[in-house]
């Protein structure tokens, strides 16, 4: 285990959100009067609707979703009795989902990182700068060479070696880290997979950045089968984690364009730009709570 330096960041502009600001999160099968009951239900606990955004994939039998972000007096305290009420009201319509989060909580996040440090590095600067609301709890790869690096962030790093074809020990010490200690694991260029067992024993969704604007170029050296073929566009993709490889919901994708003029290099120099927006815009949403899962799909609002 490393030993972290300690250093403050500067406040987060998520900070002057009001700390009296919920947000709630239904989906279910759509259905009319969903947005009359959500909002009444509110409105019964004195909490002033800030913004509200809904979804239906059908109208006719389809599916509902809908985020709404709203003001309370003494959130906190009373949050106890509105996750009550709301468990009596829409928990007794059992199609409906439904999760209450504190808007000014941030989301504590772990970075997995291999050699690559371009989107660790990236997703460090922006919590740095309160950009993303979120904290780091700890940073953990399976090399030491983003280590100072990390370090300088004030973030806690941990070198977890995982070589050969059974990763096993490898992934029992991460999840002994990161288990109940953060609400999301982040795949920054972590360059191995994961188990169908971890991913069920870590509990918290796990975001991934592919670098190809999915499905195309799988497997090693997507760059150079991309030059090969001479490509047009490269691109990048982040999405949810799941037991089948690289085919999770997908958060966000950027593409941009290349010619013909331009080396191997260049292509992968300019695909660590999109990788580090993209990833950078995937955990922002996921930390505002604007990402709503929808079996391979998601939903995502602005």
């Amino acid at each position: 285990m490393s030993k972290a330096m300690t250093a403050s960041a500067p406040p987060s502009r998520f900070a002057e959100a009001s700390a009296e600001e919920g947000v709630l999160l239904v989906q279910g099968a759509d259905r009319p009067g969903l947005v009359a009951k959500i909002s009444t239900l509110l409105a019964a606990h004195d909490a002033n609707i800030v913004s509200l955004d809904q979804y239906s994939d059908d109208p006719d039998g389809g599916n509902f979703f809908q985020r709404t972000v709203f003001s309370l007096p003494d959130f906190i305290a009373v949050r106890p009795t509105l996750e009550s009420a709301l468990a009596g009201e829409l928990g007794s319509e059992s199609d409906l989902i439904w999760r209450l989060e504190d808007r000014t909580a941030p989301k504590r996040v772990a970075i997995l990182a291999s050699t690559s440090d371009h989107c660790v590095l990236d997703l460090l600067w922006r919590q740095r700068q309160g950009n993303i609301p979120m904290t780091i709890p700890m940073v953990i790869s399976n090399h030491t060479n983003v280590a100072e690096d990390v370090r300088q962030f004030g973030v806690p790093f941990f070198h977890v070696p995982s070589t050969g074809a059974d990763k096993s020990e490898a992934e029992k010490r991460i999840l002994e880290l990161v288990k109940g200690n953060v609400d999301v694991v982040v795949l920054a260029r972590y360059m191995q997979i994961l188990s169908a067992d971890f991913l069920q024993q870590v509990s918290v969704p796990v975001i991934n950045i592919h670098h190809s604007f999915l499905p195309a170029f799988i497997g090693a050296a997507p760059y150079r089968k991309a030059k090969e073929r001479g490509v047009k566009l490269i691109g990048a993709t982040a999405h949810y984690v799941t037991e089948d490889l690289d085919e999770g919901p997908i958060i966000d994708q950027d593409v941009v364009r290349v010619t013909h003029a331009e080396t191997a290099a260049d292509l992968q120099r300019r695909g660590a730009d999109v990788e580090r927006m993209v990833l950078s815009r995937a955990v922002t949403w996921h930390c505002e709570d604007r990402v709503m899962r929808n079996g391979r799909e998601t939903v995502v609002f602005s």
